[in-house]
């Protein structure tokens, strides 16, 4: 049985889902040979550590009952700096402007030797090359399936199996709630602030959903992709970027009457790179409707791959680090 020493950086609702997902899997892990160990737990007013291994359950509950996990006001980084394990599950939010926390938290996983599993988009979106660079630099893993398709697998569908594969150009619907807002839109011949309005009652959209519907976050995961299945050196800035919030009923009826659906669709391929509402035919595997992601991947030897799942959620996107971290351990 292998003993892997993790800490959870971010306790949100992707670091909670990683807590769940584990209690969950235990038996499997352990099937498997791996006995994850989490040592700390850290949110944003401090942190629970135990060296033997922390009782999740426990954790899981006080951070429900009181907002917080922390026992002590011991920061993410002195953990990553000054306990002993492994393995850093990094959950923090995103920062699209300086990379946040999450960035500092993985420059110093690989200073001391850490691997690093991900979820967060901003640091790779930010500075993809610098971390590549780091980890190489001290021999350590580094995953970040999650931060690309939740729990609709791409970048390890194309590095693995599609290998031997040249890849010619990825597109797809990558924003859940921005697939949401237009298909209820269309649905229900309403208005984009009505849906939005809606979307964000569900919980599906942030209170500021700008992220979300001006095509950020579709943007950042398509920097991942680009510089991790192409690579290049693209950074957030580079992205060709348009959102939803123009989009009216009217030119969502005048599409489905020629036979059309207009979704928020990104693109990458050696020499584009952009966000931006297109037109798609209703019988394309592109046109899913809810919240759904869907990725079609064009490949000169296995011609187009098409996946489609959901692209969000706390215990979706939490599969996708639990993904990443068998990759790495079980052999």
């Amino acid at each position: 049985m292998k003993t892997i020493r993790a800490s959870i950086s971010g306790f949100g609702a992707v670091g909670q889902g990683v807590v769940e997902v584990l209690l969950k899997k235990e038996k499997h892990l352990k099937n498997l040979g791996l006995d994850i160990r989490v040592v700390s737990i850290s949110d944003s007013k401090g942190s629970e550590i135990n060296t033997e291994g922390i009782d999740l359950s426990s954790a899981l509950t006080r951070k429900r009952e009181k907002g917080t996990v922390a026992l002590d006001n011991t920061s993410s980084l002195e953990i990553i700096k000054s306990i002993d394990h492994d393995l850093v599950i990094e959950t923090t939010s995103t920062d699209i402007e300086t990379g946040g926390i999450g960035l500092q938290n993985m420059m110093s996983a690989f200073d001391n030797g850490r691997d690093v599993v991900t979820s967060n988009k901003g640091p790779i979106a930010l500075k993809y090359n610098e971390l590549i660079e780091a980890s190489r630099k001290s021999g350590s893993k580094f995953r970040f399936e999650a931060t690309v398709g939740g729990a609709m697998p791409i970048i390890n569908l194309i590095k693995n199996v599609l290998a031997g594969n040249d890849v010619i150009s990825v597109e797809g619907i990558l924003n859940g709630t921005c697939n949401y807002i237009l298909t209820r839109m269309m649905e229900e011949n309403a208005p984009y602030e009505q849906m939005l309005a809606e979307s964000q009652e569900l919980g599906i959209a942030e209170t500021d959903p700008s992220y979300d519907v001006d095509g950020i976050d579709s943007a950042c995961k398509l920097v991942i992709l680009a510089n991790t299945v192409f690579g290049l050196c693209f950074t957030y800035r580079d992205v060709d970027v348009t959102g939803i919030s123009k989009i009216t009923p009217e030119s969502l009826i005048l599409a489905q009457n020629n036979g059309y659906v207009i979704k928020l669709i990104g693109e990458v391929k050696e020499d584009l790179i952009r966000v931006a509402p297109r037109l798609v035919p209703e019988d394309s595997p592109l046109a899913v409707g809810g919240t759904l992601n869907v990725a079609s991947i064009q490949t000169d030897l296995s011609g187009t791959v098409t996946v489609t799942g959901r692209g969000a959620g706390s215990i979706e996107t939490a599969s996708a680090i639990l993904s990443d971290i068998i990759s790495i351990y079980k052999n």
